[in-house]
């Protein structure tokens, strides 16, 4: 992609109104604690203080916004702790550069390095970095500094009291999670009606898991529905796969194909009413017509082999969706994964025996951000590389800003640190949404304060309006509710008695340079996905090979150990698959020519590795149970493709062209043994997986003609370092 179309995309994404579910409770909750701080300071003490005590409840309530699976009340505890520590060592610091510009630095490099946790910490870090800004130019003592730190903590206390005594929906985002995962099932289940190869996106599926993990406390209190379902979806999934495509289940065409079809419709229907009791909360009826079309009649029952056994257990799953579906998720019942022994899995147990998966508590999260911190702390982490950059251009933000005939110099870094992401197309966009939505906001404001008059107690209300309307509109667009935050700002400001003539101008001028500064900063040290885009591959492939590898060690020794292995290792595909996604969704915005992999080569090789992935699963829909016989072939077959693809891995990383020798061989031997193979279903899996693995072969393979090119470039650029050595000089950095 070229700078020109990239900026484009930049533009029109910054821009873009984003159709999401407003949720106007949960803004007026959080503007009302915006409002109650502001009051009672304004009542009690200064508007100084209110306007500290603003900055905290704001800064607190929009943390609580974030995609979290933490308590929102721990969240706005903690960003009203870190604003408060932020601003009182920032204080402690300033008046002289020499001591503020290196605290300011390292405090900006550690909240660059918090996105190793992930988005939510990194962006309540990156606004105690504009509150150490912003904040120290009001205090006049260290007392006073010590007041306003605690006004602003009160403002994360606020709002932690007012979720914890006005809860709006409990347990809202993790229900949401679990029924967007049975409505994606289902979803997928009505497309294999009409294409039986159709993809599935197990991000929905991830999500539900990562929000299904609970502290031993959250796990006493979680809502029964929630237990079980994830579970149902995630082996409902294969089933319908497996049941749609024709080489392993119902023929293309004839009696047998209709029979599919209506059976994925009602599954379809199930799954859509399971979601919407979970979602809402309420018994969710099935439609009569999808119940009746899973009554399987013994003797007038079409499907055949194992389509037929597919079905049976279709509806058998569907059955325990259908239970909780016609009770609202009541009784709680947990249902037993197959192939488990006594109808245990290998998690956790709650006190009362409910099964969960374990998130660390505050405390013990301590050693889990230390290691993945540590384990970003590398010149080719996008995040390390993320946190050189904030640090660098806060520094640099605040000195140009100094320098400058303009007053609230804290403008132009906080601009930066706002609008920056790990990522070139976030940033970019963010960059052009946050100066647009300045401008409109300012210029509301503007409007507004030349029409009222200076009153502390009316720009107080202001304040709030604004406050509260950018929270209603903080998932529709960055560019929409920066507007309300600008003019949020700027009634803020004129609270604490500044006059609009000054901060108008110069927060457009600051905005400007802090957002130019940004981008600068990513086209001098970018972090690059294009060139990863072969690593990511390769982790894909050897991830996609173990969990083929773990399904067919559990046909050649169904155990409890086996299957707990293939879980796990669809789990680290699952992993792998969204880390390729989310990097080849990153490359093709970013203005850099392939290296390694074309785009054409890239989307190939996806759809080859997705391929083999879903014959993995459909493999997987007839794994036997513990007691069942063995398939002592799969052993072999099991063998050679985990030592295929991992060597296989390493080749599309030296771009080199793969060998599937010893699968062929395995495959060969088992074709010898057809003779007395009692599992035929599973061997046209296995040729389906082979099938794959020579499209990904096809589609990242180079002509001799295409490697000799490599080879003389690679010769032609290692003899351009070692003459730029030989000068003395560095050659040109390329980015990445």
């Amino acid at each position: 992609m070229t700078w020109l179309r990239a900026f484009g995309e930049v533009v029109r994404s910054g821009l873009t109104l984003e159709e999401t579910r407003l949720e106007p409770l949960l803004a007026l909750r959080t503007a009302a604690g915006v409002a109650i701080v502001i009051g009672l300071a304004l009542w009690l003490v200064s508007p100084a203080y209110a306007a500290s005590a603003a900055l905290g409840a704001y800064s607190a309530g929009g943390a609580t916004f974030q995609r979290t699976w933490r308590p929102r009340k721990v969240i706005a505890l903690g960003a009203g702790a870190g604003l408060a520590l932020s601003t009182f060592v920032g204080y402690l610091a300033a008046g002289r550069l020499v001591t503020f510009l290196p605290l300011l630095t390292v405090w900006a490099f550690a909240a660059g390095m918090a996105w190793a946790v992930g988005s939510t910490a990194g962006i309540v870090a990156a606004t105690t970095v504009g509150s150490m800004l912003v904040t120290i130019t009001l205090p006049t003592s260290v007392g006073r500094a010590l007041e306003h730190a605690g006004i602003i903590a009160l403002g994360g206390v606020a709002q932690s009291v007012l979720i914890l005594l006005f809860p709006i929906r409990r347990w809202g985002a993790h229900r949401d999670a679990l029924a967007d995962a049975l409505a994606a099932v289902a979803d997928y289940a009505r497309r294999l009606r009409h294409d039986p190869t159709a993809p599935f996106d197990p991000e929905p599926l991830m999500t539900a898991r990562d929000a299904a993990a609970v502290t031993p406390s959250q796990a006493r209190t979680r809502p029964p529905v929630l237990h079980g379902p994830r579970g149902l979806a995630e082996r409902i999934r294969p089933v319908v796969a497996a049941l749609a495509d024709p080489d392993v289940g119902a023929p293309a065409e004839g009696p047998e194909r209709d029979r599919a079809r209506e059976l994925l419709d009602a599954a379809a229907d199930v799954l859509d009413a399971a979601a919407r009791s979970i979602r809402r909360g309420t018994p969710a009826e099935v439609p009569p017509g999808s119940a009746d079309v899973l009554r399987v009649d013994e003797k007038h029952e079409v499907l055949e082999g194992p389509a037929r056994q597919t079905a049976e257990r279709l509806v058998e799953l569907l059955g325990e969706a259908v239970e909780i579906a016609g009770s609202g998720g009541a009784g709680g019942k947990t249902p037993t994964p197959p192939g488990s022994a006594g109808g245990k899995t290998p998690t956790l147990h709650g006190p009362a025996g409910a099964q969960f998966l374990v998130r660390p508590t505050m405390f013990r999260l301590v050693p889990v951000v230390v290691r993945a911190v540590r384990c970003e702390l590398r010149r080719d982490s996008p995040v390390f590389r993320h946190a050189v950059r904030l640090a660098a251009v806060a520094t640099l933000g605040y000195l140009i800003a100094a320098r400058l005939p303009l007053g609230h110099g804290y403008w132009a870094p906080i601009a930066s640190v706002m609008v920056m992401r790990p990522d070139f197309h976030r940033t970019y966009a963010r960059a052009v949404a946050r100066l647009a939505g300045t401008l409109a906001g300012v210029a509301l404001a503007t409007g507004m304060v030349r029409a009222l008059g200076p009153d502390a107690h009316v720009f107080g209300a202001l304040t709030v309006v604004s406050a509260g309307v950018s929270y209603t509109l903080i998932r529709t667009g960055y560019a929409y509710s920066q507007c309300f935050t600008a003019a949020y700002v700027v009634f803020l400001l004129g609270m604490g008695g500044q006059a609009w003539e000054q901060t108008v101008p110069e927060r457009v001028v600051l905005t400007l340079l802090g957002g130019a500064l940004a981008m600068l900063a990513y086209v001098v040290f970018p972090a690059w996905e294009t060139p990863r885009l072969p690593g990511r591959l390769a982790d894909w492939l050897a991830a996609n090979g173990r969990y083929a590898a773990a399904v067919l060690r559990s046909y050649a020794e169904p155990t409890q150990e086996h299957h707990a292995d293939m879980r796990r290792a669809l789990l680290a595909s699952r992993e792998a698959r969204a880390a390729w996604q989310e990097a080849y969704d990153r490359a093709r915005q970013e203005p850099v020519r392939p290296r390694g992999l074309t785009s054409r080569e890239a989307e190939e090789a996806q759809e080859a590795l997705k391929g083999f992935g879903r014959a993995a699963m459909l493999m997987e829909s007839h794994v036997p149970r513990a007691d069942s016989r063995f398939v002592p072939e799969a052993e072999r077959l099991a063998e050679a493709l985990e030592a295929d693809t991992a060597q296989a891995a390493v080749d599309v990383r030296e771009h080199r062209n793969p060998d599937w020798g010893r699968v062929e061989e395995a495959l060969h031997a088992w074709e010898g043994a057809a003779a007395g193979d009692r599992s035929p279903v599973v061997r046209r899996e296995a040729e389906l997986q082979k099938r794959a693995l020579e499209d990904l072969a096809t589609a990242v393979s180079r002509t001799p003609l295409e490697r000799d090119v490599g080879s003389a470039r690679e010769e032609q650029r290692v003899r351009a370092a070692v003459e730029a050595e030989g000068d003395g000089s560095e050659p040109a950095h390329r980015g990445g």
